[in-house]
């Protein structure tokens, strides 16, 4: 699993950001996201919203409000090389049984997504 070191949180997350006005939709914005924040080309992304989480959050001016994460699955080609962004301090692969401390892998809907990447890569290769 990808994993971003968030400046702002401190925290290990995963890849993510908000929707642009040229996005053509959110799958879209996803993919941009992901290719944007890994530096992995040749992302594909599974068009069926995986997940959806909500959580509180203090956003950027101190107001407190709701974060509305849409998630995918997203897998990279063999071999890709990762780049670190200016959005992120950290980013590395982790296995999903061994995140790091504080990881958002501690949430369900993540590890949700895990379970449905593990089986789309078993129905890829039958």
């Amino acid at each position: 699993m990808l994993l971003t070191l968030h400046p702002r949180i401190g925290r290990w997350v995963q890849l993510g950001g908000h929707c642009e006005n040229d996005d053509i939709d959110i799958v879209t914005a996803a993919l941009r996201e992901a290719t944007e924040e890994s530096g992995i080309t040749g992302l594909r992304i599974d068009h069926e919203l995986a997940a959806v989480h909500v959580h509180p959050v203090t956003c950027s001016l101190g107001v407190p409000t709701r974060h509305l994460d849409l998630q995918f699955v997203v897998t990279a080609p063999a071999g890709a090389q990762i780049a670190i962004s200016d959005e992120s301090l950290d980013l590395r692969w982790w296995p999903a049984d061994a995140l790091p401390d504080g990881a958002d892998g501690a949430d369900p809907a993540l590890m949700f997504l895990v379970e449905r990447a593990r089986l789309a890569a078993q129905t890829s290769l039958e």
